[in-house]
Parts: C-alpha cells; structure tokens; sequence
C-alpha cells in the first residue's frame, strides 16, 4: 500500500523544500505557486483521483456478472493517467484494479504480458488489451 504513495510523496517533499527555498528568499507569492503546483502534481499521480480499486478477483467476478471492462493500473503510470482523464465519468464504471496493492491483479497482468507488469490493461470477456485505445474502451464501457 506504501508503494503507491511513494511518488506523491517525493513530489510533496520536493515542493516543500523548494517553497522553503523561495519563501526564505523573499518571495511568498511564489514559493505558495511553486508549492501548490507540486502538491497538483502529487494528487494526479496518486490514487485519489482513481475510482475505488478492488481486487483481482472480485473485478473478474463483477465483470463475469455485469459484462463491464476490468483495468488494471498502477500510480505514477502515464498511460493509465491518461486513460483515467480521458474517459471522464465514464471510468466510474468500469472494475479498476491496482496492481500495487493487489498481487493476484499484478499476476493476471505478467500472465497477460508475457511476465511484464504493463498498464494499463483491460480485460473484456476474459481477453486482455493491452494499452488499447481510448475511444475504443469508452465504447465497451458504454455498450455496457
């Protein structure tokens, strides 16, 4: 569970070590810019702006049910970022499973990728896709 807030927290501590280094230089207006940005940047890259992820397991039983795309992704993941963003709302409706927190999802995703953690994929009737495109999982989310 550590492992996904590393980065957020790397980009927090750098921020505030480069504010300090703004805010005693003299310059407030600034340094609270500088600091803001680095905290913007530590909640992308976090999992806060993620729908709730679930496990493996689980994933695969809701989506065996309802039929809706299971995604595994991982924090600090451009193209699962990228994904995220551009499925909008939307995304609440898919199964997202962190592989860093869930080790049964990492081991779907190697077995998936010929032993390689790549996010994000998404399973639709049990296939994997691996880093598909946008507009073609917001189609098998919304013909769910």
């Amino acid at each position: 569970m550590m492992r996904s807030w590393i980065l957020p927290m790397l980009f927090v501590l750098c921020g505030l070590m480069v504010a300090t280094g703004v805010f005693l230089g003299g310059s407030s207006g600034e340094g609270a810019a500088i600091l803001l940005m680095f905290v913007l940047l530590a909640a992308v890259n976090s999992s806060l702006i993620f729908p709730r992820s679930i496990g493996a397991q689980e994933a695969q039983r809701r989506s065996a049910a309802d039929g809706r795309p299971v995604i595994f992704w991982r924090p600090g993941c451009t193209y699962c970022l990228r994904l995220r963003t551009r499925l909008g709302r939307s995304a609440r409706r898919a199964h997202w499973v962190d592989i860093w927190r869930d080790p049964a999802g990492a081991a779907v995703v190697r077995e998936a990728c010929d032993g390689n953690e790549t996010v994000p994929t998404v399973f639709v009737g049990g296939r994997p896709h691996i880093n598909p495109d946008v507009e073609w999982v917001r189609g098998q989310i919304s013909s769910q």
